[in-house]
Formats: C-alpha cells, structure tokens, sequence
C-alpha cells in the first residue's frame, strides 16, 4: 500500500513531464496484463488496444473517433516506451525551462493529432499501403512536435552529450527528422508518417509565433488565420500609456539580449536573474 501512496504522491507533485511519463508507463502495464490475460482465454487482439489504437482505415475514425488522440498514450513493446520516455523526459523538460506546462501539454497533444491525421493520409494515398491493415500507437508524434518546437525556438542550443561532447540541437533534430525520412517505405511506414506530422505541427506553430512572443501557445487558430489579431487596450490616461509602452519596449530589449546569449552559450550560462526574468515574462 505504502508503494502505490508513494507512487501517487511523485504523480501529484510532478510537473507535466513526468505526469506523460506516469500515465504512458500505467497504461502500458495495463495492456501488458490485459494481453496475458486474453491470451490464457485465447483472445486475438487487446481490447485496449482494438478500441484506442488509431487504423489506417479511416471508415473505423467514424467509430471511436477519440482514436484519433488515445494512440498517442499505448504502446507496442518494452523498447518502444522505454525510447519514447526517455526522450521525453529529456525534451520535455528543455522544453519546460522556457514555456509552461500547459503548453508543453498542447503541443503533446496537437502533435498526436498531426500525426494521427499524417497516419491516415499517407495510408490512403500512397498505393505502397493499398490492402494493409495496421494500427497506429505511440507517443512519438507529440514528442515530435515538442522536440522540433524546441529546436526551431533555438536551434543553437547546445547539449553536452557522454562521449561525444557538445552537440547543438538542431543537429539532434535533424537526425531525428532523418530517420524518420529513411523509414518511410520500411515496415514501420505509418508510424514515421507520424512522427513527421507532428514535427510538422512543432516546426510551423513555434516558427509563425516565435518572433511576436514568446508564449506562443495562447491562440491555436491564429496559426491558420492569416491575419494577425492584436489585443486592443485601453489607456487612462496619456502618461500611463507613455509609461506602458517604455516597459514594453525595455522588457523586449533585454529578452532580446538574453536570447542571443542563449543563442550563442546556451541557457546554463544564464545568470538566475536572467533566467528569473525570462521565467515571468514567458507567464505573460
């Protein structure tokens, strides 16, 4: 008892990342123990997985369309999460260092749509996949979609890496995307569509959004919209307006700064101040 009371206290107190984590690990272990006991009874196929898997035969979205989203939480085998995990935790948590947890959460999510979409259209496109049945599962394309975020926000940022040294992250990104290209006409084909999608979502989002703010989740639509909406604000008076404007423009000036340091040294060389300041201004 005192193992699952501990367990339920880390959920409680984790941030997002770990929230994912927990949620991915429970549900592979369910569908593990579901599986064995299925297969004692001679079941053909997971009930967890026939109902929240995602088909390439779009006719079936009709059926369970939360499909379309619920793939994005099962996974096929040991290696499978223990990859997408530890990715996650790593990525994610970069991730958290400059946006918040909602939107990490949103891009999980959105990501997994992306590539439940990416899955379905290249299944009933491409001839290559004329009378195959498969199945989509795995958190991968929302990882995609907060790995590539991440890199298109800052592209220079090293990471130090056992072995190998500093190694800038859209050199990880990259060959991230690689793979993926590479896997496109190989067994797992449907699964890298996805993968692809949700870099797709990561990359347009956070490369439409980066230069007007820095939280950059706040209107999805904005992203298909092509007009730009701006807040409309009303002053008192024309000192407090003067005023207002001078703090905007002084905020800018020194997120600027602080991000061409990040740029060119990457976040550790940040003083704490700077990164208390670039904390509360990416709340805003």
């Amino acid at each position: 008892m005192s193992i699952i009371k501990d367990l339920k206290y880390r959920y409680n107190t984790g941030n997002i990342v770990e929230k994912l984590i927990y949620l991915n690990v429970a549900l592979f272990i369910c569908t593990l123990l579901i599986s064995v006991l299925q297969g004692l009874y001679k079941g053909e196929m997971n009930f967890i997985m026939e109902w929240f898997s995602l088909d390439n035969d779009i006719n079936t979205l009709f059926k369970k369309p939360w499909s379309i989203l619920s793939y994005g939480f099962l996974h096929a085998g040991f290696l499978h999460i223990l990859m997408n995990m530890i990715v996650l935790y790593f990525i994610g948590n970069l991730f958290l260092e400059y946006f918040t947890e909602k939107q990490l959460l949103n891009f999980y999510i959105l990501g997994t749509l992306f590539g439940g979409i990416f899955f379905l259209f290249s299944q009933n496109y491409f001839p290559l996949f004329e009378g195959k049945s498969t199945v989509l599962v795995g958190a991968s394309a929302g990882i995609s979609a907060i790995f590539i975020g991440i890199t298109t926000y800052m592209p220079n940022y090293q990471i130090k890496l056992r072995f190998i040294g500093f190694v800038k992250l859209w050199y990880l990104a990259g060959f991230w995307i690689g793979l993926d290209i590479l896997g496109l006409i190989g067994s797992n084909a449907g699964g890298h569509f996805a993968h692809l999608g949700g870099a797709l979502f990561g990359f347009i989002y956070v490369s439409r959004a980066s230069n007007k703010e820095i939280s950059f989740l706040n209107n999805l639509w904005g992203m298909f919209s092509s007009k730009n909406k701006k807040m409309k604000t009303v002053y008192k008076s024309s000192t407090k307006r003067k005023n207002n404007v001078n703090n905007t423009n002084s905020n800018q000036v020194k997120i600027d700064a602080i991000l061409d340091k990040i740029s060119k040294s990457g976040y550790d060389t940040l003083t704490k101040e700077e990164k208390d300041f670039l904390f509360k201004q990416g709340k805003k």
